[in-house]
C-alpha cells in the first residue's frame, strides 16, 4: 500500500503532466482564442472506460466531464468496430457534439499511451477552433435550426496515423472551414501537447514504477468520492428547488426554463431537472455530456478542495433531462450549449446549493461567455479573417465580500484576448474597454461589475454574429440580494443604433467601415439585504463612480 507522501507526490505529478500539456498547447497555438484566451484543456483518461484520471489546473472546467464522455465514446466505438483500433503514434480527432462533446468549435484530440506494448491510458485535449464552417463565420449561428448549419461534424477518425498526418482527412477538413490555412498551427500545437504529455507521463512512471502509479490512480478516485460525499452530507433528503432562465433559443423569442430539484439519497446527491423546457428549435440545446459536466463543474466551484478525478463525480446523479432541451440529439443545433446553457445549469445548481451552504456559495455570476464572431475580408492583408471574442463579467457577492469584476466565465479560465493582439490580427479598433459600472446587483455584498467594450470595423466588409445570454433577466441575487444588470448589445450602423430582437443573440449582421458593436456584459448578483451594506463601502463606490449618488440612494438607501 502506498504511503500518503508517495500518493501525494504521484497525484501532483499527474496534474503536472496535464499542466505542461496545457502550457505547450497555449504557447504553440496560432489562434488568439487559444494562445491568449486559453480556451483549451488537457487531461489523462482511463483506458478501460475513459474516466478522468487527472486534468491540468489551468484547463477549462467544463471540459473535465466532457472529455471523459468523449473518450468513453471513442473506446466504445473502437470495441464495436465502428472506429479503427489504435496503434502507437495515432491521434484521433472528433468534434461531434452528440458523441460526448459540446459544440462543433471545441475540437478534441485523443492519443493512446502505451507501456510495454499495452494500452495504459488515453491522453486527450480540447481546443476551441475559431471556425469549423457552417452558416456564419465563427460557428455561432444564433438562428440555426439544424446541426448542419453550424459547421463540419467529425466522428472519431485518425488524423495522425503512426505519427504522420493523414493528408486526405486534413484536406477534407480544410475544404469545409474558413481561414483553413491558419489552422495547421493550432493542429500542430494540439498534437504537440499530447506528445509532451506522453513524454512526461513516461518519465513519472519510470521514476515511481507502473504498479505504484496504478495504485495511486485507484486510491485518488476512492478518496475523491469519499471526500465529495462528506462535503455533501448536509444536503437534505427533502428537495431543494431552484430555477434558471435562458433568454431565448435565438429563433423563438421566448425564455427557456431550467428547473432543478436537488436532494440527498444515501451518500449521493440527485440533481433532478424534470420540468425543464422541451427541446428548442434554435441553438440553445445542450447535449447530455455538457449538461452533466455543467453540474460537475458547479459542484467543483463550491467544493474545490476535493481532488479532481472521476471519483469526485460518482456521488452526483443527474436525472430528469430526457425529453428536455438539456439532452439534445441529432440534428438539434447546439452551438450555445457549452458557453451559455452550461452556465445557466451551473446557475441553477448554485441557486439550490446556496440554500444549504450559504457561507460557501456565491450569488449568480455573469454566466455568459459573450460569444461574438466577426468574419470578413481584410483588404490591407489581402486575406479573409475570422475573429472570435469572448468576454468576462461580474461574479456574485458572497458571505465574505463583493464579487470579482470582469472575471472569466463560470465554465472556464478563458479570458478576453488582449486588445492589442486583436487589433494586430484583425481590422478592428476598440473604441472602449472598461468596466460596466453599476452592473453589480445590490446587496450587503454587491456583485462584481461586467465589461463594457465597443469595437469598430476599420476596413473591408464583415459579418457579425452573437450567441450570448442574460439579456432578458440578470444573474440572480441571493438571500435578499438583487439581480445583476442584464447583458446589453447595441449595433451602430450608419449612425443608427439597434438592439437585436433576441437581445443578445443575432447573426449575419453586415458591417461596413465605421460601423460599431457595443457590448455591456452582466454584473454578478448581490448577496444579502442591500440595506445592511456598510455605508463606507457605498460611499467608496460613489466616489469611484461605480454608482451615482441617486443609484446609491435607490439601491442601498444611502444618504451620505
Amino acid at each position: 500500500m502506498l504511503d500518503p507522501v508517495t500518493l501525494a507526490v504521484i497525484q501532483a505529478g499527474l496534474q503536472q503532466v496535464c499542466d505542461e500539456m496545457d502550457l505547450t498547447f497555449s504557447r504553440a497555438a496560432f489562434s488568439p482564442v487559444i494562445a491568449e484566451a486559453d480556451d483549451r484543456s488537457d487531461g489523462i483518461y482511463s483506458a478501460e472506460d475513459g474516466s478522468l484520471i487527472a486534468q491540468g489546473s489551468k484547463g477549462l472546467p467544463v471540459f473535465v466531464g466532457v472529455m471523459q464522455f468523449s473518450t468513453r465514446t471513442l473506446i466504445e466505438r473502437i470495441r464495436a468496430g465502428e472506429t479503427a483500433a489504435p496503434e502507437p503514434g495515432d491521434i484521433y480527432i472528433v468534434n461531434d457534439p452528440y458523441l460526448g462533446g459540446t459544440h462543433l468549435m471545441d475540437v478534441r484530440f485523443a492519443m493512446p499511451f502505451y507501456r510495454d506494448g499495452k494500452l495504459f491510458c488515453w491522453l486527450s485535449n480540447t481546443g476551441h477552433w475559431p471556425d469549423t464552417g457552417g452558416a456564419v463565420p465563427g460557428g455561432f449561428s444564433a438562428s440555426a435550426i439544424s446541426a448542419e448549419q453550424e459547421g463540419l461534424r467529425l466522428p472519431p477518425v485518425k488524423l495522425f496515423k503512426r505519427g504522420e498526418m493523414d493528408r486526405e482527412i486534413w484536406q477534407i477538413i480544410c475544404s469545409n472551414i474558413r481561414v483553413s490555412e491558419q489552422r495547421i498551427g493550432d493542429v500542430k500545437a494540439q498534437a504537440s501537447a499530447l506528445l509532451v504529455g506522453a513524454e512526461r507521463l513516461a518519465g513519472l512512471m519510470d521514476r515511481y514504477g507502473d504498479a505504484a502509479v496504478v495504485e495511486a490512480i485507484a486510491e485518488m478516485r476512492r478518496l475523491a468520492a469519499r471526500q465529495m460525499r462528506a462535503m455533501l452530507a448536509d444536503v437534505p433528503e427533502d428537495p431543494v428547488k431552484a430555477v434558471a432562465i435562458v433568454d431565448s433559443d435565438g429563433v423563438v423569442n421566448e425564455p427557456l426554463t431550467i428547473a432543478l430539484s436537488l436532494r440527498r439519497v444515501g451518500g449521493d446527491v440527485v440533481f433532478d431537472f424534470t420540468g425543464s423546457s422541451a427541446p428548442c428549435m434554435g441553438p440553445m440545446n445542450s447535449v447530455r455530456a455538457t449538461t452533466l459536466s455543467a453540474v460537475y463543474l458547479a459542484v467543483r466551484h463550491v467544493f474545490a478542495d476535493v481532488p479532481i478525478s472521476a471519483g469526485a463525480f460518482e456521488p452526483l446523479q443527474v436525472v430528469g433531462i430526457e425529453g428536455t432541451f438539456l439532452d439534445a440529439h441529432y440534428p438539434r443545433p447546439v452551438s450555445g450549449c457549452a458557453a451559455e446553457v452550461s452556465q445557466r445549469i451551473a446557475e441553477a445548481v448554485f441557486a439550490a446549493l446556496v440554500q444549504v451552504f450559504p457561507d460557501r456559495v456565491t450569488a449568480a455570476p455573469a454566466g455568459t461567455s459573450g460569444n461574438f464572431g466577426l468574419g470578413g475580408y481584410d483588404p490591407d492583408k489581402g486575406r479573409d479573417f475570422v475573429m472570435y471574442q469572448i468576454s468576462g463579467g461580474g461574479y456574485g457577492g458572497f458571505a465574505g465580500g463583493d464579487g470579482l469584476s470582469n472575471g472569466c466565465s463560470t465554465i472556464g479560465i478563458s479570458k478576453a484576448p488582449p486588445v492589442e493582439i486583436m487589433e494586430q490580427n484583425f481590422p478592428v479598433l476598440y473604441r472602449r474597454y472598461a468596466l460596466h459600472e453599476g452592473s453589480g446587483g445590490a446587496g450587503e455584498h454587491r456583485g462584481g461589475f461586467g465589461l463594457d467594450y465597443e469595437i469598430e470595423l476599420l476596413r473591408g466588409q464583415a459579418r457579425a454574429s452573437f450567441v450570448m445570454d442574460h439579456g432578458r433577466v440578470g444573474p440572480q441575487g441571493v438571500l435578499g440580494g438583487q439581480d445583476g444588470a442584464v447583458n446589453r448589445v447595441e449595433v451602430m450602423r450608419g449612425g443608427v443604433v439597434t438592439v437585436p430582437e433576441h437581445l443578445s443573440k443575432a447573426q449575419d449582421i453586415a458591417l461596413q467601415p465605421g460601423d460599431r458593436v457595443r457590448v455591456r456584459t452582466p454584473g454578478g448578483g448581490g448577496y444579502g439585504d442591500a440595506a445592511r451594506r456598510d455605508p463606507a463601502l457605498v460611499a467608496e463606490d460613489v466616489r469611484l463612480g461605480r454608482y451615482s449618488a441617486e443609484e446609491a440612494r435607490r439601491l442601498f438607501g444611502f444618504s451620505g
